[in-house]
Order: structure tokens, then sequence, then C-alpha cells
């Protein structure tokens, strides 16, 4: 699919033609970017603030509480935010895409696409994973600011840490590579989760019970692969970013 896909863009731009449709692409990426940004927001401020409460109840016991906040901005920027992202995505926006490609290919739609000479790979395909793809990273910043304010606002209320000092710490630990890092998976991430939910809704078989099916594999498939690409990622940045 990948191959073709590419192939059918290229042709494409050889013939200075824009290799997707604008107004899908647009479309696409509000749906999958703006439409998310609420769910994202909310989940990582508990998750933010679920990360430092129990990190700063840890750290007590040492007396380092002063640690919470390089721990808890780092870790959402590198690992949490990125992986939490990848995982609302392939859950919302993956199964979407599933579930609508497998619908149109148990419908005969994706055939008469191709029948009337347009290539469905590029018509379908291409504004889906690009939007995903592109939009991953934005969201991903979104998810760390959110979730470094949740933990900010609890270490304030449990732990005695005011907002000040917090953004200070943050500012002094956060290097630009966690940065880079971050976003680097975001995008990698973001296209897994796009060439898994439009591969496993056009092998869609078997009518509607077949997209339900199709459905739920790629949700499973599109997380299980996230974590293991976020786990190959951490392994290759520990050894040549340490």
């Amino acid at each position: 699919m990948v191959r073709e896909t590419v192939s059918e863009t290229m042709e494409r731009i050889k013939a200075h033609r824009t290799p997707v449709r604008l107004e899908h692409f647009f479309e696409e990426s509000n749906r999958a970017g703006v439409g998310s940004v609420p769910m994202v927001i909310l989940l990582s401020v508990f998750v933010g603030l679920t990360m430092a409460l129990l990190t700063g109840y840890q750290l007590q016991f040492f007396g380092l509480v002063t640690l919470v906040p390089a721990v808890a901005s780092v870790s959402f920027t590198r690992e949490m935010g990125p992986l939490f992202t990848g995982i609302v995505l392939a859950s919302r926006i993956g199964a979407a895409y599933t579930a609508e490609l497998g619908a149109m290919t148990a419908g005969g739609e994706v055939a008469a696409i191709e029948g009337m000479g347009i290539g469905a790979l590029r018509y379908l395909v291409t504004p889906r994973i690009l939007a995903i793809f592109f939009l991953t990273p934005c969201l991903t910043v979104i998810s760390v600011v959110a979730g470094i304010c949740g933990a900010a606002f609890i270490s304030d209320l449990m732990l005695q840490i005011s907002y000040g000092f917090f953004y200070d710490q943050v500012i002094a630990n956060l290097l630009v590579k966690d940065l880079m890092a971050g976003i680097v998976k975001s995008f990698l991430f973001g296209a897994i989760i796009g060439l898994i939910a439009c591969y496993k809704g056009l092998s869609v078989r078997g009518g509607a019970a077949g997209v339900g099916t199709a459905t739920t594999s790629s949700v499973v498939t599109a997380i299980s692969a996230v974590i293991i690409c976020d786990s190959f990622c951490n392994v290759f940045i520990v050894l040549f970013f340490p």
C-alpha cells in the first residue's frame, strides 16, 4: 500500500498537479487535530496531575520533593506526551479511518472510484495519512503543556511547590534534545497509526462484520505498534543521545 500510494502521489507531482486535494487534507486535519484537542487536554491534565502527585509522594521520603518539576516536565516531554497522544489518536482517529475505509471497501465504493480512473489510494489514503502525520506533533505539544500545567497545579496544592518555582525548574531542566525526542516520536507515531488504520480499512472482507473486526484489529495493532516503536526510540536515544 505504501509503495502504491507514494507512486500515485509522485505521478501527480510530476504532472505539476497537487498530490492531494487541499480541501480533503484540511477536512481530515480538522477532524484529526482540532477534534482531538479537548480529549487530549482533559486526559493529559489528569495524567500529569497523577504523575506529579505520586512522584512527589515517593520523593518526600528522601527529601527530594523539589525534583518533581524536573521529573514531570522531562518525562512528559520525552515520553508521556508523545505516547499518550499516540494512544488517543490510535483509539479515536485510527478507528474512524478503518471504519470509514472498511465500509467503503465492503460497499464497493473504493472499486467504483478506481473504475472512474481516480487513484483510490491517493484520493482516500494520502490526505488521511498526511493529516495525522502533521497533526500528531501539534497535539503532542498541547498534551505536554496540559500535562505540565496539571503537574504544576497539584504540586502547588499538595506538595507546597509554588508555580513560580515549578516553572523555573521546568525551564532550567528541559533541554532542546528532550523537545526534539518528543517531536520525532510524534511524527513516527502519526505515520504508524495512519498506515495501519488505512491498511486495515482497505483490507476489509466479509461485509459489516468484517468492518467491526478490522476496526478492533486496527486499534489493537496501532497501539501495540506505537508502544513498541516508543521502546525502540528510547533505546536509540539513550544509546546515541544520552
